[in-house]
This record gives structure tokens, sequence and C-alpha cells, in this order.
């Protein structure tokens, strides 16, 4: 019953996340085919990440109290609506400035554009809730490894995805969005008959009773100053960060050392691949080997030697070499990190916590393009790694001082009170 629960939420995952790498890549082109300028076109894909930010921890917590399956099929539906908005942004602007300004027509379909990325970030809660449910049915000691499957449907949907867009574009951009809401659609059928709820009527009885205040900067604070969860959450931002700005501003570094879009294509699937393989099937080995500190604290070294080598690399071999402990990394780190943090918080906070985290995710993918793009265009190609290693260092040393050297305290106290009693 767990395995079958298990390969339910991965099949989820892996779709939901087809359907969004879809579009991903064609978003500034479709924008740009009704006069976006370079500046509009960040601030649309922006948007998603800024109403993430909201919409991330209210559907987490949502999934507290209402149970993980009602959350999902709410969220999936959104994003259903929002990918169909997208595919109809033309005719739909068309038809809206017929009865208002047709001479803006242009600027009304740039603002459906905005609105369905808007609704789809507010509703995209489908990965935290999905990794809520994973901790629901998983035992601690097996939870980095079930979070590793998480990962990897990601990692397969975003290797799939950008190329099966870029087939369909060919028809012209609100192809692959419709594309995109159909395997929403076969998505949210497929949470409706075949995903069980994951919370018991008395959990989710527990958690309603339970009151806290509604979601709010202060609250995104007080999260970050809790004594445990605290620092690994703050090790989220800021390493977010520096990974966003490797992401963000890669198809750019790309074309500055002459490689073709499609040779930065197969570079970004091979990274995909990598990421894929260490979370399907590395992770449950290494967090049976070594503790979450350990392989924390080792990927993060290993990411910023990998981040200081890429503003450096000009040579597609070289980089290659480079985008393997990045990968590895990248992909350690995204699964223990969020194991870790789910395990330093009650059962009935879990979905709240992790859509915190992904509140702080998302406020990355906000700054991280402007940042990366700004030091790549103003200062040269090496500029985002460096900003990005040196990013790096300070949550390496953050880590020995608010991770590592208390859990060696807390390991030397009790191992003095054991030989006291």
């Amino acid at each position: 019953m767990k395995n079958s629960r298990l390969l339910t939420i991965f099949l989820i995952v892996f779709v939901d996340l087809l359907g969004f790498s879809l579009i991903l890549p064609l978003l500034p082109y479709y924008a740009e085919a009704y006069g976006a300028t370079a500046a509009v076109v960040g601030l649309l894909v922006a948007s998603y990440a800024a109403a993430q930010l909201v919409g991330a921890p209210l559907l987490g917590r949502l999934s507290d109290r209402m149970g993980r399956r009602p959350v999902l099929l709410l969220s999936v539906a959104g994003t259903f609506l929002g990918f169909l908005l997208l595919g109809l942004a033309a005719p739909l602007g068309s038809w809206i400035a017929g009865f208002t300004a047709p001479q803006a027509v242009n600027g009304i379909i740039i603002g459906v554009l905005f609105l369905s990325r808007i609704l789809d970030g507010l509703t995209g809660g489908n990965l935290i809730v999905a990794q809520a449910y994973i901790t629901d049915v998983i035992d601690e000691q097996n939870r980095a490894k079930g979070l590793g499957m998480i990962g990897a449907a990601f990692g397969l949907g975003f290797i799939i995805g950008p190329a099966a867009g870029g087939a369909l574009s060919q028809w012209g951009y609100s192809i692959p969005a419709f594309a995109a809401a159909a395997i929403s659609f076969v998505n949210w059928l497929a949470i409706f008959f075949f995903l069980p709820e994951s919370l018991t009527a008395a959990r989710r009885t527990a958690m309603t009773s339970i009151q806290r205040p509604a979601f709010t900067v202060k609250a995104l604070l007080q999260a970050l100053n809790r004594p445990k969860v605290g620092p690994l959450l703050h090790i989220r931002l800021f390493y977010g960060l520096a990974f966003a700005t490797f992401q963000s501003v890669f198809s750019l570094y790309a074309q500055s050392i002459g490689l073709a879009s499609q040779t930065t294509g197969y570079v970004l699937a091979y990274v995909g691949l990598l990421s894929v393989i260490t979370q399907a099937g590395l992770i449950g080995m290494l967090t049976r080997r070594f503790r979450e500190n350990w392989l924390i604290v080792t990927g993060l070294w290993a990411m910023t030697g990998a981040l200081f080598a890429w503003a450096f690399t000009s040579q597609l071999w070289l980089l290659l070499i480079v985008m393997l402990p990045l990968a590895l990394a990248g992909g350690v780190l995204n699964t223990v990190l969020q194991s870790a943090i789910s395990k330093t918080v009650s059962r009935d906070e879990i979905g709240g916590i992790l859509g915190i985290s992904g509140s702080l995710e998302a406020i990355t993918r906000v700054i991280a393009p402007t940042v990366g793009g700004y030091l790549l265009q103003q200062v040269g190609r090496w500029a985002p790694g460096v900003f990005s290693g040196l990013i790096m260092v300070w949550v390496i040393t953050f880590v020995y001082r608010r991770v590592v050297l208390p859990s060696r305290r807390e390991h030397l106290t009790a191992e003095q009170e054991t030989i006291h009693a």
C-alpha cells in the first residue's frame, strides 16, 4: 500500500513538472511576440515566483488542516486554469480589447499572460503538498529516500518537458500551453481517482484544533528565528539564492562562451540526468551510511567549489566536468535539507513549515535573475559564479556555527548524562 502511494505521488509530481517545463522556456518568446520588452519578460517570469511566495505556505498549512488530497486537487486545478488562460491569452486579450481599448490589444494580451502566471503561482503548492504527503506515509529513517523520489520526478519532468515544448512550439506558442493544460487535467483525474488521503481523521482534527496566526512576514521571520528549524531555513534561503543565480543566468553564460541553443539544452539535460540519478538512486544509500548534517556540509563544500570553478570555465569539455559535482551536490542538498527541516517540527506543522521553505525558495527565484543578469552583463561572465561561491562560503561558516557545533554539544551532553546515570 505504501509503495503504491509513493509511486502515485511520483507520477503526479512528474506529470505536474512535465506540464510546467513544457511552457517555461517558451514564455519569453510568447510575451515578446506581443511586444513585451526584456524588462517586462523578467517581471513576467518573476510574477510566478512572487505569487508562489504567498501561496505556497498558505496551501502547506491548509493541507495540515484539510488533508493533503483536497489541497492537491485545488492546487492542480489552479495550474490547469492558469495554463488554459495562458493558451487563450491572444483571443481573450483581443476580445477584451474590442470592448475597451482596441489600440492597446498587445498590452491587454500581456496582462492576460501575467494573470495566468499569477494564478498558477498562487495555487502552485503542488510540490510542497506532495513532500508533506511523503512525510505522512514514510518513517523518518527513510524520509530522505522518499523525498529523493520527488526530486527525481522533478528532474525527469525538466529533462523531457523543454524538448517537448520546443517541438510543439512550431505550431504556435499557445499549443504547448494547451498541452500543459491537458497534462494538468490528467493529473487532477489521477489524484481524484487514485490518490488516497494520507492524514487520518484524528490527525486532521488535532491539527484543526491548533490555533496559529495567519501566514505573514512576521510568521516567516519567527520561523527563521526558531532554534532548530531556523538555521536549516537560513541554509535553504542562501544556498537557494546561490543555486538560483546559476540557473537563471546559465543560458546567457552559455551564449557568452559560444554554445548554440541546442548544445545548451543538452548540457541542461545532462545536469538534470545527474540530479535524477542522485535523488532516485544515491540518496537512499547515502542517508543509510552518513548523518544528514554530514551530507549537508559535504554537499555545501562540493557546491562551493563547483560554483567557483564554473565562474572561470569557458570550454565545453571542462564545463561538463564542473557540472558533475554541481549537479550531485544540488541533488543531495535539495533532498536532505527538506528531510532535515521536516524532522525538526511536530507532525502537525510539517505542511506549513515546508510551505515556508517553498516561499524562501520563491524569494530566491525573484532576486536571482535580476542580480545574476546584472553581474554577467555589467561586470563579467565570471561574476555570477564568484558571487554565488562567496554566498556559499558564508553558508558553510553559518552551518558550522549554527548546526554542527550545537549538534556536537548536544551529543556530548547526552553522553555525559548517560555516564552519570
